[in-house]
């Protein structure tokens, strides 16, 4: 009994299949899924690189068997029935060596990855229970984002999620809204705040790391007179929906009044916030008050006019502490800064 031997690439089908089926236990379509894979790839051996990463396992394989068979490309073509069992058994133990390498290789390469990706996976967790207790108010008097989470925010605020989030508060004020019925004297009203609310600082804050540098005054209020803050789209639309449906709209800022109150009026007007009842800003006689009293004492001022404060919204929760809340408060997302 003889069995001609060659390289992979001259044995005519029937040998090809005779021989890795005799080798590696194949069955015919086994065999022809492999001299599939080694044909599209069109590999040899000479620069063929098994430490590299693979995209799937069947390719690998094929690439394998061609290496063991080209390994006896040379060998002489002639071999008694003893000599065909040996040429088996070593091809055989060579094919468990490759096979064991390639275990190797292939869990060295996939044990990398899962370990970064638990590990970032850990990190977004503990970032969002950061972010979650943040706008839970559970979490004060915090400076900066934390510097593990810079990315996180990041993605938060520009990967669509911070928008979802506003969408989702401003569905639940549209229908707390439905239940209102405006009265005819017109005293039925509405607080806003505006930086973050009405009109957006991201533009500002991306240069600040969303959060991650501590707060410039300086620098903020270099951007705020620069009036080029954008709407807020989702605010902008409740804003119009709150005037057409009968409300007073009042935009309460701790802004400067003499520094930023033009400024900021233009850039409201700008962005089409056009129709408010009025823009209170921070006069001189409550420069250096805390957000909380100072809004306190605004919305008290309203009371006493006669207003009844049906909703208040803003982005911090010194917006919705203190006395005069309203009826009903609803916060907006903002995890880059706090203002106690």
């Amino acid at each position: 009994m003889s069995l001609s031997v060659v390289l992979l690439h001259e044995v005519d089908a029937m040998g090809c299949h005779f021989l890795l089926k005799q080798t590696f236990g194949c069955d015919q379509n086994q065999v022809t899924h492999i001299m599939i894979f080694y044909k599209i790839n069109g590999l040899d051996f000479e620069y063929m690189n098994l430490w590299g990463p693979t995209k799937y396992l069947l390719p690998l394989v094929g690439k394998v068997a061609f290496c063991i068979v080209t390994l006896f490309g040379s060998a002489p073509r002639s071999y008694s029935s003893r000599g065909i069992e040996s040429m088996f058994s070593m091809m055989r133990a060579l094919w468990e060596i490759f096979l064991v390498m390639l275990i190797s290789i292939f869990s060295k390469t996939v044990d990398a990855k899962p370990s970064s990706r638990i590990s970032n996976t850990a990190n977004n967790s503990y970032c969002l229970s950061w972010r979650v207790a943040v706008e839970a108010n559970n979490i004060r008097g915090w400076r900066t984002v934390p510097v593990q989470c810079l990315h996180y925010v990041e993605n938060y605020m520009l990967g669509g999620q911070y928008e979802r989030d506003i969408d989702m508060v401003v569905e639940q004020i549209s229908a707390y809204m439905k239940d209102i019925i405006p009265a005819n004297d017109c005293k039925d009203a509405w607080i806003l705040d505006v930086d973050d609310t009405c009109i957006s600082n991201l533009i500002y804050y991306k240069g600040k790391r969303f959060g991650g540098d501590p707060f410039d005054s300086a620098g903020y209020k270099a951007w705020a007179q620069k009036g080029s803050c954008p709407a807020i789209p989702a605010i902008l639309q409740l804003f119009k929906k709150l005037i057409e449906g009968g409300f007073k709209v009042f935009l309460l800022t701790g802004r400067d009044e003499e520094l930023l109150g033009q400024i900021t009026t233009e850039n409201l007007h700008n962005q089409g916030f056009i129709g408010y009842e009025r823009l209170i800003l921070r006069s001189p006689a409550y420069r250096g008050q805390r957000a909380v009293p100072f809004k306190s004492e605004m919305r008290k001022q309203l009371a006493v006019e006669g207003y009844r404060i049906r909703g208040n919204v803003g982005d911090q929760w010194s917006d919705l502490m203190g006395d005069y809340l309203g009826d009903r408060t609803f916060k907006l997302p903002n995890p880059m800064y706090f203002v106690p």
